[in-house]
């Protein structure tokens, strides 16, 4: 049996952004059980302390930033305990210090030995007023940007109104001088679909489960909400038609997970695949899995255009084995995603 492996999401941002804001965001949704991990730059653990709600399970790691473990350390160690299958977590998110290289981080997911672990994405938070002045200083872009898989411009409520989508524009054409395919948001106090970043478990709490976060709930925060389109399988999919969906999604698209049948000329393999930005994720599908289909998750995208590309994709091939070039390019993703 193919063991679950649990999504870890990368959180990054200058002091000040709005890291744990958005975290509180994130956890107040309901039926979700997130683990976390908070990194602070110094002795005491002052961030830990400001997180909000009922987390199912949290490690800190103190005294230093990320980008300085060399070899992960404590890091790995954390993602080994909060993605053990009897905690069965949703997600893990990782708070890294304000300090912290967002690309360090990056690695050190992509490179964890945690056994159940699987990178979940980099989002990174930008303070829509400072961050001119606090960490894009430079004629060049910092290429701090080129890590993320989704970036929040936050605090936007604090631009007058008649500047706003000036200002916001200005920053995302910035932004993608590094980093041209990633998406952006803007927010107020971090409010963003939390459906973007990992899968929930109920529309409602759980009872005797995070009993504080219905409380965590009434912020009054606003936010876009995110569209999903769900297209089933009928059958068994070529794998040339899967890649070049998972390697290059519709417009608007952040998310894209499912379960599809691949039919070599020997026997008929099932995989379990996970898209976030442009970072693909495969692996095979644990038994019993979930129904062959896929679901497409993101804002602001055209629902007709990206339902018509999934059941384009999962035309239905029941007699004809996918290619040996289609094949060898969903072996290559699925030994990257090792």
């Amino acid at each position: 049996m193919t063991m679950r492996q649990i999504p870890v999401i990368g959180l990054t941002g200058h002091l000040g952004a709005g890291k744990t804001t958005l975290l509180n965001h994130l956890l107040a949704r309901p039926g979700a059980r997130t683990g976390v991990v908070i990194n602070d730059f110094g002795a005491i653990n002052v961030d830990a302390a400001l997180v909000s709600g009922q987390i199912d399970e949290a490690a800190s790691i103190a005294g230093g930033c990320l980008c300085c473990l060399t070899d992960a350390g404590g890091l790995d160690d954390a993602l080994e305990r909060l993605t053990h299958p009897r905690l069965r977590l949703d997600a893990v998110i990782i708070e890294a210090s304000g300090v912290a290289e967002p690309l360090a981080l990056a690695r050190l997911i992509r490179f964890s030995g945690a056994s159940h672990a699987r990178p979940g994405g980099m989002i990174d938070v930008v303070d829509a007023l400072e961050h001119r002045r606090t960490v894009d200083i430079d004629a060049v872009p910092p290429v701090r940007y080129q890590a993320a898989s989704l970036i929040i411009i936050n605090k936007v409520d604090r631009i007058p109104v008649a500047e706003r989508g000036a200002a916001v524009e200005r920053l995302a054409a910035r932004i993608r001088v590094s980093n041209p395919q990633v998406p952006i948001l803007s927010a107020v106090r971090g409010g963003i679909d939390p459906s973007l970043v990992f899968d929930v478990a109920a529309d409602a709490d759980p009872v005797d489960e995070l009993p504080l976060a219905a409380l965590a709930r009434g912020d009054g925060v606003e936010h876009e909400h995110a569209a999903a389109v769900t297209v089933p399988a009928k059958g068994p999919v070529e794998a040339d038609a899967v890649i070049d969906l998972l390697e290059s999604p519709p417009d608007g698209v952040y998310r894209i997970k499912g379960c599809v049948s691949i039919r070599t000329r020997q026997r008929l393999r099932r995989y379990l695949v996970n898209v976030v930005g442009h970072q693909v994720h495969i692996a095979p599908a644990p038994v019993p899995g979930p129904p062959d289909g896929l679901v497409a998750i993101g804002v602001r995208f055209d629902v007709a255009a990206v339902r018509s590309r999934l059941e384009m994709t999962l035309r239905a091939s029941a007699s004809a084995a996918s290619t040996a070039q289609g094949f060898r390019r969903l072996q290559r993703h699925r030994r990257l995603s090792e």
